[in-house]
């Protein structure tokens, strides 16, 4: 998906995000990537293509199509460069679908490098693609045809999707969702696959209203924030929540843990379990509680989370309270609520609430910077971070390195959520 030209300082940052695609009954089946050197740019320099190549060699070569992905198809944007040979793809064709840019004048040359990259066994796609352009060219070659929904006109919609109907072999991606009557017609008119903001957003009419077993596990996140985790205070508070603490029991207990000792007090199962589980435990409980969040949206607050983690960590600044603070921020922008009404009742570290609330020290720049970065279009803008964030290799690397860390998580708490038993958190899909 494309978006304006951006302005002469995008092209010292590397955009890489993801955004899913779905099919008609709702299920993710796979992800776009985007690696630009603007956050907002279509368009690419030769200058940006190199750092796109840096992105591409220097991520995938470390972490793996298929773990960035989570094993679903990846969708990815490509300048000229890379559709002609110029540049090399480091990865075989079974691991992505190559997307054609609107902005990519397809003359000879690009043309003749589609088709050798179609011989190989890359499967195409064609974005926002209109007819009468010259990417009617490639329609011979190509997969998948991108269709945007933002502002279409919906009698050129219709005939677009007439036309692409003539070639059968051809599978339509509504994109730019933002409306419920984009979808609505998108659904009527047959689309296949279906791509916007308006499938993974939650709508929430009213604040937010925290139950008390929620608020706990605030409190307890809260706690785990800090450098020196008060272990008396930790169990306090997981004692109070009586859902958390069966399930950490019960986790714990499993045979699959792999302990040699069973446990009978919150405090053995803290200490067997350690503070990064028990982390990971009461996010996941968290989150997917107050939010209702589906994985894809569960996947993206953690990734967010961690993403803040290690960006502070590069920058010589304490982790766990940044990860705290991506989490919480991510949950504030899930609910489109204002982080003050969020946090009501928790008691913060006064430095993780000022970054919160007004996004100010080093803490509240890293939280501003990842949040940018993730957001749709978004990137990190000139202000004073760590230099991680200003380094577009480096950022994409951090990004790619949350990605695959919450794939791992997921998966690992999936298994235990199916052994230790149901508790209104669900990762199927």
């Amino acid at each position: 998906m494309s978006q304006e030209t951006g302005g002469p300082d995008d092209d010292h940052v590397v955009h890489v995000g993801r955004q899913p695609i779905y099919d008609r009954d709702g299920a993710v089946i796979a992800h776009e990537l985007l690696f630009r050197a603007g956050a907002t740019a279509s368009t690419a320099s030769r200058r940006d293509a190199h750092a796109t190549a840096r992105v591409l060699v220097a991520a995938f070569t470390e972490f793996g199509l298929a773990e960035v992905c989570g094993g679903r198809v990846c969708f990815i944007n490509l300048t000229r460069d890379f559709l002609t040979g110029r540049l090399p793809l480091p990865f075989d064709c079974s691991q992505a679908v190559l997307e054609v840019l609107e902005t990519t004048d397809v003359d000879e040359e690009v043309l003749a490098g589609v088709r050798a990259l179609a011989e190989q066994g890359y499967t195409i796609a064609l974005d926002d693609f209109v007819f009468g352009s010259s990417h009617e060219r490639l329609l011979e070659v190509a997969t998948y045809v991108k269709i945007d929904m933002l502002h279409a006109d919906e009698a050129a919609v219709r005939a677009t999707v007439v036309n692409c109907r003539l070639h059968p072999h051809l599978q339509l991606i509504a994109e730019r969702l933002e409306t419920p009557e984009a979808l609505d017609l998108a659904m009527s008119l047959g689309f296949e696959f279906f791509q916007g903001h308006i499938l993974g957003r939650p709508h929430v009419s009213s604040t937010v209203a925290l139950a008390p077993s929620r608020l706990t596990r605030l409190r307890v996140m809260a706690a785990l924030s800090t450098e020196d985790v008060d272990l008396d205070e930790l169990v306090g508070l997981v004692g109070q929540d009586a859902g958390l603490s069966m399930r950490l029991l019960r986790a714990t207990n499993a045979a699959s843990f792999g302990l040699n000792r069973t446990v009978s007090s919150i405090r053995d199962t803290i200490v067997a379990l350690g503070l990064t589980r028990l982390r990971q435990w009461v996010t996941l409980m968290l989150v997917a509680d107050l939010t209702e969040a589906d994985p894809e949206q569960l996947s993206d607050l953690l990734i967010r989370a961690r993403c803040c983690q290690l960006l502070a960590e590069a920058g010589g600044l304490p982790g766990e309270p940044a990860y705290i603070g991506g989490l919480l921020s991510a949950v504030a922008d899930l609910f489109d609520e204002p982080a003050d009404r969020v946090l009501t009742g928790v008691p913060l570290d006064a430095t993780l609430t000022e970054a919160l609330l007004t996004g100010g020290g080093p803490l509240g720049a890293v939280l501003a910077a990842v949040r940018a970065y993730t957001a749709p279009g978004g990137g990190a803008g000139p202000r004073a971070l760590p230099p991680a964030a200003t380094d577009p290799a480096a950022l994409a690397s951090l990004y790619l390195n949350a990605v695959c860390w919450t794939n791992a998580t997921l998966s690992d708490l999936s298994a235990e959520l199916r052994h230790t038993g149901p508790d209104r958190v669900t990762l199927d899909g």
